[in-house]
């Protein structure tokens, strides 16, 4: 029997030189290994990009305004942020391999570019002491020939403070009479919330979505413990003291001409279940016919959809309103309604929602592939669509030009585009069965055509209800973090709140800097004056504040 022959060498050395051979080989191997991990994490991260900027220049070009639509441009946004994270993970991990070995580069990915940090930001000099000699000869005469500056961001973890207002007495040796400087305003009586403090709550609340309970917490482990009920205190007694804001507002939007309309649901507190409230916003918007008169929006609050709640908030209103065709407009439309009728305009968001939902390639092919059933994709719904972006095309050549101008082009170009959709529509119309959807899509434009047409006759008008759609989008964002309205009195003080965050942001206005200086200057402002605390008039008193 012969003896098996070892392929290791007996000898120590020889060993040693083995080992270090078959280490160096698998580091080497490592490193690349690494180098193709980061490659491809750089790759899937460009073409992430890419994709996330083609989708925004097709939605650009073709006018693609369907919640879907900003929901996929969300996802593809958080995508990106998982493959830039994975491309700088991989990209120190192949900088550490690559260490290991002398052979192996490590591969240097393209990182994305920064913009220089604001000049307004303080600036603190940190200076790295120098050698006192030279550390080549030991030389003392040494002569400074300039300086290198490395910025870092970093930022301070917020600070809290209690400001203490002293009132000194004073006792007149004379009559014996003691005087005192009066106590300063709280905008809760006998409060102790500061206007700073105030505005971040109702902010974090109703501008970015945050409970109190959260707001509670959060709180509670910087170091400062305040009950729910508490925090709620301040906010209802902050409510009542924007109230004239509100009013403001509300008669600023109200003396429209023009008005965009649409509601939304938002859940409430019942004995059982919660049920199904609304909140409605009207907005006035005139910067798409170059108006001069300021956006603002306008939110109400009620238990249900009846159409008596549009009703009483446009009792006093007369003018053209922009909406979708819910039933309980009708009355507003009515020829002998007072004191005049409301002009309908209809939305071809919402008419053209309906052809594309029935021409939908992409969804269908992804419901197909999943093996779920799709619906038969229809070639009159996708000319219906093409048909209508015809007209999105026409309107995003005019869209911020004046009232007059608009209206010369629409008529030289939109009316007989609408002519033909007319006919057309009115031809398939009869060749489809009554209960089709195809038929239920036109009848939605045909039996309305004079509020599609509206904006054939008016300048001002818009193609769509999108104004009132973008300043309801607040509210879904935030029903997943707040989940439900506490009481019928919650949903009214959402509609305030919503009312005065929303038109700040309308007006390019930071709403918390907005809030914290008008809570702190509300009081003691002239009430005839009040009209210059609202976002579109408003100088800031502090420049601190607005920082």
């Amino acid at each position: 029997m012969e003896a098996v022959v070892s392929p290791l060498p007996d000898d120590i050395e020889a060993l040693k030189a083995l080992l270090a051979s078959a280490t160096r080989r698998a580091n080497e191997a490592e490193a690349k290994l690494a180098n193709a991990h980061a490659r491809e994490s750089a790759t899937e991260a460009v073409i992430a990009h890419l994709k996330l900027q083609i989708a925004k220049l097709r939605r650009e070009q073709y006018g693609a305004s369907a919640e879907r639509t900003r929901r996929l441009l969300d996802q593809m946004e958080l995508q990106l942020e998982d493959f830039e994270a994975d491309a700088a993970e991989d990209d120190l991990a192949a900088d550490v391999a690559a260490e290991k070995t002398a052979t192996v580069t490590a591969f240097e990915r393209k990182r994305p570019s920064r913009k220089p940090f604001p000049e307004h930001l303080p600036r603190e000099r940190v200076v790295v002491p120098a050698p006192c000699s030279c550390p080549a000869c030991g030389g003392s005469r040494l002569s400074k020939l300039g300086e290198d500056v490395t910025e870092t961001l970093e930022v301070i973890p917020r600070a809290w403070k209690v400001v203490q207002t002293v009132r000194e007495k004073f006792s007149c040796r004379d009559c014996e009479t003691i005087t005192q400087p009066p106590a300063p305003f709280h905008v809760v009586p006998r409060g102790w919330a500061g206007p700073s403090f105030l505005a971040m709550l109702l902010f974090e609340k109703y501008g970015q979505h945050q409970p109190l309970n959260r707001q509670a917490e959060r709180f509670a482990r910087e170091g400062v413990p305040l009950s729910t009920s508490t925090l709620a205190d301040q906010v209802g007694a902050a409510a009542f003291a924007l109230m004239p804001l509100y009013r403001l507002i509300e008669a600023h939007v109200l003396a429209a001409e023009r008005l965009h309309g649409d509601d939304t649901t938002v859940p409430v507190m019942a004995k059982v279940k919660t049920d199904t409230a609304r909140l409605w916003v009207y907005v006035r918007d005139d910067r798409s016919f170059a108006g001069n008169d300021p956006p603002a929006a306008l939110f109400h609050y009620s238990r249900d959809r009846r159409g008596e709640h549009p009703r009483a908030h446009l009792s006093s209103w007369s003018g053209i309103l922009q909406a979708d065709a819910y039933g309980g407009y009708g009355e507003l439309y009515a020829p002998g309604r007072m004191p005049a009728p409301v002009l309908e305009a209809g939305c071809f968001a919402h008419a053209r929602r309906k052809f594309f939902e029935l021409a939908d390639v992409a969804s269908a092919a992804r419901k197909k592939s999943r093996g779920d059933h799709a619906g038969m994709i229809y070639p009159i719904a996708l000319e219906a669509v093409q048909r209508i972006d015809v007209l999105f095309d026409v309107e995003r050549g005019i869209n911020g030009k004046d009232a007059a101008e608009r209206l010369a082009v629409r008529q030289d170009l939109s009316a007989p585009l609408m002519a033909e959709l007319h006919a057309w529509l009115t031809t398939q119309l009869s060749r489809l069965s009554r209960n089709h959807d195809l038929a239920k899509a036109i009848n939605y434009m045909l039996r309305r055509w004079d509020a599609f047409t509206r904006f054939l006759d008016d300048g001002r008008v818009c193609l769509t209800n999108n104004a009132a759609e973008r300043a309801l989008r607040c509210v879904p964002l935030g029903r997943k973090a707040w989940l439900f309205c506490g009481s019928d009195r919650g949903g009214q003080r959402a509609a305030v709140l919503y009312t005065l965050i929303q038109t700040a942001r309308l007006n390019d206005v930071d709403p918390q800097a907005w809030l914290a200086d008008v809570l702190a200057r509300i009081a003691e402002h002239p009430v005839r004056q009040l009209d210059q605390l609202l976002p579109w008039n408003w100088q800031p008193a502090q420049r601190s504040i607005a920082a």
